[in-house]
């Protein structure tokens, strides 16, 4: 290789230390250095950007790589080029000289290439008597071999960046979708809702979106659309099921059930076998032939208005909201995680969460609540059991207990309380409940 000291350009070119510096990067060159030029010319054109490079730059450069030899560069190479102008424009699609000139200049201000000017500012090489080059005046591309590790990494980097920015406009298009769309049918298929304040909320967001956005923004911005999307999802999933549920009611449909939700003073495993033969063959008949259906939630909190006071903010507006809430009632009540992971597996979550708020509710009545609720399962195991008439009894209790103070001051905590939960019992709901209550 031929090697070099410090050079400076010829003529008013005044030299900076920046261009000291990217001098000295390019001339540490290993001799064992090995590239291929075309392949460090792509890494180059792919981190253009990054470098500060142009177009007409690089075009400039890969007619530059174009004037030596050999695709693959060595450190033990001589790797300066000495085209003149004219050649050079020529290889460079007929470019102007004054453009030239000053496409050349951004190569050297990048570092992608160091001058190595003559004592009179000619491009020429000096030939000894075999042949050989002996001195060389031009273009030195010995940063193409000293850089090209650095190239390689700031070209996976770009195309990281732009993987990144293209798979973020791809989940923003897709939630735009996603949620336009879903809106539309919640609207369509009378699903309750304030779906006017969803569609505000969703324009808000969208507002945010400049016509030529960040990658950083769009992603703050898909954050925002998916916990609106999320939302939007868990109303029309929670109506959905509520209608395959309705969609699904039988007169002859079997519930497990067991409604009476009564004290007991056994150990957790002991009080099994005891609760397993409580329940008479009439009673049994008559919880296989209940309808199967789930309990609206607004019914379980009216029986159960203990457990609001768990809930954060003291409110239950969601079945999320409910089974967070039930998770704190567990420990609460002593009942071990062993009793209620096989609850959760037999009567379901959501189930199981019901049958801990009633136990919560009745706390004061039932000795030991960790088996009471496994005899519970036990009895859902065999299909003895289900949350409604359990519900049912609870609720026909507070309102016989309303009755009993028929003439009496009303009780401000109880109304506030039916007021909160915004239900009414109807004639024919207490009915209902005078049937189905325990007997």
């Amino acid at each position: 290789m031929q090697i070099g000291s410090l050079t400076t350009p010829f003529g008013r070119r005044a030299m900076t230390l920046g261009q000291i510096s990217r001098q000295l990067e390019g001339m540490a060159v290993k001799p064992e250095a090995e590239v291929n030029k075309w392949q460090v010319f792509q890494n180059i054109r792919e981190s253009r950007e990054l470098l500060g490079a142009t177009d007409r730059s690089l075009a400039i450069l890969n007619a530059l790589l174009s004037f030596h030899p050999e695709t693959t560069l060595t450190g033990e190479a001589k790797l300066v080029v000495w085209p003149s102008n004219e050649q050079l424009s020529a290889r460079a699609n007929g470019m102007p000289p004054t453009s030239l000139r000053r496409h050349l200049a951004v190569l050297v201000e990048c570092g992608l290439v160091i001058r190595r000017d003559s004592p009179n500012g000619k491009r020429f090489a000096r030939k000894g008597r075999g042949g050989e080059i002996e001195q060389a005046y031009g273009f030195d591309l010995s940063p193409i071999i000293a850089r090209a590790a650095e190239f390689k990494e700031m070209a996976e980097a770009v195309q990281a960046e732009k993987k990144a920015f293209r798979i973020a406009k791809e989940r923003l298009t897709l939630l735009r979708r996603d949620i336009v769309k879903l809106i539309e049918a919640g609207i369509e298929e009378g699903v309750p809702g304030r779906w006017g304040r969803v569609q505000q909320s969703y324009q808000a967001i969208i507002e945010k979106l400049p016509r030529s956005a960040p990658r950083q923004l769009v992603e703050d911005i898909c954050i925002d659309l998916h916990a609106l999307y999320t939302e939007i999802r868990e109303v029309l999933e929670s109506f959905a099921k509520t209608q395959k549920s309705d969609a699904n009611e039988s007169p002859f449909g079997r519930h497990i059930q067991n409604s009476k939700p009564d004290s007991i003073s056994e150990s957790e495993h002991g009080s099994r076998n005891k609760e397993k033969a409580g329940g008479t063959a009439e009673e049994d008949d008559n919880v296989r032939n209940l309808p199967k259906r789930e309990l609206p939630l607004g019914i379980v909190l009216d029986a159960c208005p203990g457990i609001r006071e768990l809930a954060q903010g003291g409110e239950i507006r969601h079945w999320r909201d409910f089974l967070g809430a039930a998770e704190l009632v567990r420990p609460m009540l002593g009942i071990s995680a062993s009793a209620w992971r096989e609850a959760c597996e037999i009567l379901g979550e959501q189930h199981a969460a019901i049958t801990l708020a009633a136990i919560y509710q009745r706390s004061d009545q039932i000795a030991s609540a960790g088996g009471y609720l496994r005899s519970l399962t036990d009895r859902a195991r065999e299909g003895k059991f289900s949350t409604w008439p359990m519900i049912m009894a609870l609720l026909r209790s507070k309102l016989d207990r309303k009755a009993s103070t028929v003439g009496k001051e009303p009780d401000l905590s109880e109304e506030n309380g039916r007021r909160s939960s915004g239900l009414t019992a109807s004639d024919a709901l207490l009915r209902t409940l005078g049937k189905s209550g325990p007997r």
